[in-house]
């Protein structure tokens, strides 16, 4: 009996130590909850206004070379990357059918200008003729007849030599016309620049039936380039002329560049539905880092203060855990243009209404009153708070 009575004790104290353990009370601290807001300092500075837009870079004056005529490149002078002189030689085509023309040519104006003085000759026979018929009319020694005839052969012989004056001018003309073509075979730089395409070989037949195919083409000045930007509908009523633009370019990803809107084109370009507008952005390339064809990711400062109360954009999108109705207070009599600010006063939060100005890129421009950089502003929280509250329940550990 009293081993049994023994036993039982020890199955109940090991029981009960089991049930202790299970449900002890969790005494670790306090339960952990998001953080309402943090806190920021009010700061003065210069911000500015940003629009944003991708261009691509290219010389402010090119220039496509190309064949007035057609025939086989039979030489090329000028390269890839080459500077050039205006008038410089920088292809031959074959001239020899060309030369072939104009000889032909010239021997058709010798032709003429035989056929031109042959005619010479029979308008003075016609003339002398006429001449002798009209002494004899008067003389009653020839018939009226015959004057008439005379005085029609010398008519016949001034059209003939108009006629055949008209074709030495004509052939005068075949003669320029050949001589033109024979001087295109050579073509020629027209301005000082740098070669940066060269779209034939030496061997090529170019065809100009339809338009001039192009050889070259040169830009005048590297040192100087532009951008030409797409600048969203929705953003081009704020960009003007003269405005100062920021911009960078894959080849340099840590290295600003600096230029200037020089012009905003009228005519609109629609992709896909969305319509923009082109912008041209001179730019100083004095040290010819930048190439034509690159991609530039452009920012044209559209608006800029240089000394301006501001505020991150997360400031204005904050809102306290307070009940609708008295957020609805708040905001009651909110004009276009304003916002509420909430600001930590003795452990509370406090809203300030502030007009809003220029959006930049982080930061948004306020105005108020009482604005110090002592003003600490609440923002969306990032870090853990704990509320203080202790918690009961089933632990293991």
């Amino acid at each position: 009996m009293a081993k049994r009575l023994v036993l039982f004790f020890l199955i109940a104290l090991a029981f009960a130590g089991i049930v202790a353990s299970l449900w002890s009370v969790s005494d670790r601290g306090e339960e952990p909850q998001a953080a309402l807001y943090d806190l920021v300092s009010l700061k003065r500075g210069p911000i500015s206004a940003l629009v944003s837009a991708t261009g691509t870079l290219s010389p402010v004056n090119t220039v496509q070379v190309g064949s007035q005529v057609s025939g086989t490149i039979q030489h090329l002078d000028a390269d890839f990357n080459d500077r050039v002189k205006a008038g410089q030689v920088i292809a031959q085509i074959d001239p020899a059918i060309f030369e072939a023309k104009l000889a032909e040519a010239r021997a058709n104006l010798a032709s003429a200008e035989a056929q031109r003085d042959k005619a010479a000759v029979a308008v003075a026979e016609a003339k002398r003729e006429l001449q002798r018929m009209s002494e004899l009319h008067g003389k009653k020694l020839a018939a009226t007849s015959d004057l008439d005839a005379a005085r029609f052969a010398y008519d016949s012989a001034l059209v003939e030599q108009r006629i055949q004056e008209a074709a030495v001018a004509q052939n005068k003309a075949i003669l320029q016309r050949e001589q033109v073509n024979l001087d295109y075979t050579t073509i020629y730089a027209p301005i000082d620049g740098v070669v940066i395409s060269r779209d034939v070989d030496v061997g090529q037949t170019v065809a100009a039936s339809l338009q001039a195919p192009t050889l070259y083409t040169i830009a005048n000045d590297l040192a100087r380039m532009q951008v030409e930007a797409d600048v969203d509908e929705s953003f081009i009523g704020k960009v003007r002329e003269g405005q100062p633009v920021t911009f960078s370019v894959f080849a340099y990803p840590q290295r600003e560049f600096r230029g200037e809107v020089s012009q905003v084109r009228l005519q609109p370009k629609v992709e896909v539905g969305v319509v923009k507008y082109n912008c041209i952005i001179r730019v100083d390339n004095a040290d010819l880092a930048l190439k034509p064809g690159m991609t530039a990711t452009v920012f044209v400062e559209v608006e800029r203060r240089e000394d301006a109360w501001q505020v991150p954009h997360a400031a204005l999108r904050f809102v306290p855990d307070w009940p609708q109705e008295r957020l609805d207070r708040v905001r009651a009599d909110i004009e276009p243009g304003q916002a509420i600010l909430w600001r930590v006063e003795d452990g509370g939060l406090t809203p300030i209404r502030v007009s809003t100005g220029i959006i930049g890129e982080k930061l948004t421009q306020i105005e108020g009153r009482k604005l110090t950089r002592e003003l600490q502003i609440a923002v969306p929280g990032t870090r853990k708070e704990r509320s203080g509250r202790r918690r009961f329940g089933l632990s293991l550990f």
